[in-house]
């Protein structure tokens, strides 16, 4: 039997961080649990090659969701990393905090230490930004990298009374501006080769590829380990200390439901004993929901440098060479967070901006690294704090069999409202100088979308998740409607944490890589202090 002080399951983003943080000091052993492979691929360290692990089962989970009725039955494609760095090691890159509001309603629930003052602090100690900062996660300002179209879409939101903001993450988070990322010097940046990467030099930390936890194992109400397969075989650890469940939104759920914690009437229908009764498990399930505008540009966009053949060789080259140009940025980089309405407390929808357009789908097609043709871009929006809630439930007792996702897309008013204010959001900015005299054609929804019902119907055809789920191992105060408390451990049961996006009581405004990282550092942070309490 293998003991150690901690077991980490899953080296995702908030995986790496606690194995870091947790074996920093030498005196605690920790076992880094990870079901995927390594990231020293080439597609996982330049920023285009986003477009390859969109689509690639060597790095991603590919899931697809349940037939949704608010998308017209279609099934959603959810990509999640299945690589060392999780999500971080595919993901878009675009680095955001939130907007303080997004935590001060966490906090409104009754969570206690998971406001705007608490959190500010954390980020600001993780972040090493291109203007300086203390932390080791590099967030790199794009401002004077970006296609020159950008600045046309930025006064276009100008010309609509819209405020520009030099930095999403700086005292002004509202408004429209350039998107930071997490790249350091041209590389894609993860927690993964910001922490990770020195973590795995000191001899207490052990790293296990491609190692699927089956079950987390109790004596009484305590986790007492994994029983999980490496290398063929079944293997059991024991946590001295602690198990803590880092498998992300869709995974850590499903972990729990197999190891008999959740739902006792599902978890029967499964032959699953039920351990300990939580209902909560699989539920709150919250998801960014977006559709692309695209237009013909009447001027040269990333298309006219991507779209041939020896413009991709020459992109390749300049990259090689000095690790600039487009093959070192993220695929959205512009965009902003505005109130459709002076009377929203807070900014209410999420824009971004592509200098290039190529097709999309629901499903698993997204011809990224083949832009079309022609010179266009493309323009999307998504509510920022949606109200429609889904749910996550395992098929079976086979832990290689993906979970069940029903994301309940667009089942408020308020969601579906929200459809009509971002569509003529697009298009009163579309029509705005100085984006106006560059755009040729609207290509979708296209001029034939004009009323109401129109737009609302292209919008359930056309539109996909922003992947950003979070929200089903929910943080809250009580084991009725929630899973974790304040301080990340499960209701009810001793030395199980969880610490992922999972546990957001509300999604955060904006792409959640960042607010996963912060709640990694914060959740560090606490388990050290618990350990110099006991």
């Amino acid at each position: 039997m293998h003991t150690v002080d901690y077991i980490i399951v899953g080296a995702g983003t908030a995986g790496c961080i606690l194995a870091d943080r947790l074996s920093a000091s030498g005196r605690r052993n920790v076992l880094l649990l990870e079901a995927g492979g390594d990231n020293r691929s080439l597609w996982l360290r330049v920023p285009v090659g986003y477009g390859r692990t969109f689509n690639d089962p060597r790095f991603n989970w590919m899931y697809e969701t349940e037939p949704d009725p608010g998308l017209n039955g279609v099934r959603s494609y959810w990509p999640r990393g299945k690589v060392v760095g999780g999500s971080g090691s595919i993901n878009a890159m675009v680095y955001v905090r939130g907007q303080p509001k997004d935590y001060e309603d966490w906090g409104a629930g009754g969570i206690k230490g998971w406001g705007w003052s608490d959190v500010r602090p954390v980020f600001e100690s993780m972040e090493q930004r291109t203007d300086g900062g203390p932390g080791i996660l590099r967030v790199t300002d794009n401002s004077a990298r970006v296609h020159a179209l950008c600045r046309s879409f930025i006064g276009a939101c100008e010309s609509q009374g819209l405020p520009f903001t030099p930095d999403f993450n700086g005292p002004q988070s509202e408004g429209v501006g350039i998107y930071a990322t997490t790249t350091r010097d041209g590389l894609r940046e993860s927690t993964a080769t910001a922490y990770l990467r020195r973590a795995r030099e000191r001899a207490n930390l052990e790293l296990r590829l491609r190692a699927a936890v089956r079950r987390i194992d109790f004596e009484g109400r305590r986790a007492s380990g994994v029983s999980y397969v490496w290398q063929d075989t079944v293997h059991q650890a024991q946590a001295a200390r602690a198990v803590i469940v880092c498998g992300g939104t869709v995974n850590s759920p499903q972990l729990l439901q197999l190891s008999g914690i959740g739902d006792p009437a599902l978890l029967d229908r499964f032959g699953i004993g039920a351990r300990h009764a939580l209902p909560a498990v699989g539920q709150n399930l919250q998801d960014h929901l977006a559709v692309n505008y695209n237009y013909r540009s009447r001027i040269p966009t990333l298309n006219n440098e991507l779209a041939p053949w020896w413009g991709k060789v020459r992109a390749a080259i300049r990259y090689g060479l000095t690790r600039r140009g487009p093959l070192s940025m993220s695929v959205n980089q512009a965009g902003g967070f505005i109130r459709s309405s002076p009377d929203r407390g807070a900014p209410d929808f999420q824009l971004y901006f592509n200098p290039a357009s190529y097709a999309t789908s629901r499903t698993r097609t997204r011809r990224l690294l083949n832009p079309d043709s022609f010179a266009g871009f493309i323009m999307s929006f998504q509510t920022c704090r949606p109200t429609s809630r889904g749910h996550l439930t395992i098929r079976s007792a086979d832990a290689d069999v993906a979970p069940a996702i029903y994301p309940n897309y667009l089942s408020t008013a308020e969601d579906r409202r929200d459809i009509l204010i971002g569509g003529q959001l697009l298009r009163r900015i579309a029509s705005s100088a100085p984006l106006a005299a560059v755009i040729e054609q609207e290509l979708a929804p296209g001029p034939q979308a004009q009323s109401d019902e129109a737009l609302i119907q292209d919008f359930r055809e056309r539109a996909g998740s922003v992947f950003h789920p979070v929200g089903t191992c929910m943080m809250g105060t009580g084991a009725s409607n929630s899973v974790v408390d304040a301080r990340l451990r499960v209701h009810g049961l001793a030395g199980l944490r969880i610490v992922d996006a999972s546990i957001f009581p509300n999604v955060t405004s904006g792409n959640t890589n960042g607010p996963v990282a912060m709640v990694a550092e914060r959740a560090a942070g606490m388990i050290l202090e618990d350990e110099v309490a006991a």
